[in-house]
């Protein structure tokens, strides 16, 4: 556990600036709080992680290329003992539960009060653990399997990429995959998720937090 008199070293991970610039103000308010890093992606944080070491990160779930529910799994493969926050406009049950899953210490919502953003890095940093009383009364209410439940990660990029507007030849290139493969891996999408067209599957990425409206 990090001695109580210390400093926090915090790095941010969010892919709007002026979000970020917010968050930032409000924890370097707090004492003994300290703001060493910011990036705009999960892929950008792992690729932070590999040359700092601090005591806590503050998550966005929704970023394009790496989301942060599959930047939180790889970190706990890598980084076991590194703390986690998810701060997010998503409370659905489905995307607490994916984010708690993952392994985040704790998930508050960005438009929760500025105090509680406080009361869940000490929660965070004293316990490993906290979750606000509106995050736990979602996590009472029944919910559908989420994606990360009913389709592997390379599917869930491939979703995401077509739910994007992007063609199977687009995303054949940007995977350095076939075409052909990522027409496979688009008919098990949708047979997995009981949809017949691309449409289907945008408005399923969008109501499901993969990608923004």
């Amino acid at each position: 556990m990090k001695p109580v008199d210390s400093t926090v070293q915090v790095v941010l991970a969010d892919d709007h600036e002026l979000v970020r610039a917010g968050i930032r103000s409000l924890l370097t308010a707090m004492a003994d709080v300290q703001v060493m890093a910011e990036v705009r992606d999960g892929a950008e944080l792992l690729e932070l992680l590999e040359s700092v070491h601090p005591d806590l990160v503050i998550c966005d779930i929704n970023m394009p290329g790496m989301d942060g529910i599959t930047a939180m799994r790889r970190i706990r493969q890598l980084y076991p003992q590194l703390r986690v926050i998810m701060l997010t406009m998503n409370d659905s049950a489905e995307s607490i539960r994916a984010a708690m899953t993952a392994g985040a210490n704790g998930y508050v919502r960005k438009d929760a009060p500025d105090i509680e953003l406080e009361m869940a890095l000490r929660g965070v940093m004293a316990t490993g653990r906290y979750i606000g009383s509106g995050v736990a009364q979602r996590l009472l209410e029944p919910v559908e399997p989420g994606p990360e439940e009913l389709l592997t990660e390379r599917q869930i990029e491939i979703l995401r990429l077509l739910a994007g507007g992007k063609s199977s030849k687009e995303i054949a290139y940007d995977l350095g995959l076939s075409s052909k493969t990522v027409d496979v891996h688009r008919t098990r999408i949708m047979e997995r998720l009981g949809l017949k067209d691309v449409a289907s599957l945008t408005l399923y990425a969008v109501r499901k937090g993969l990608i923004k409206p």
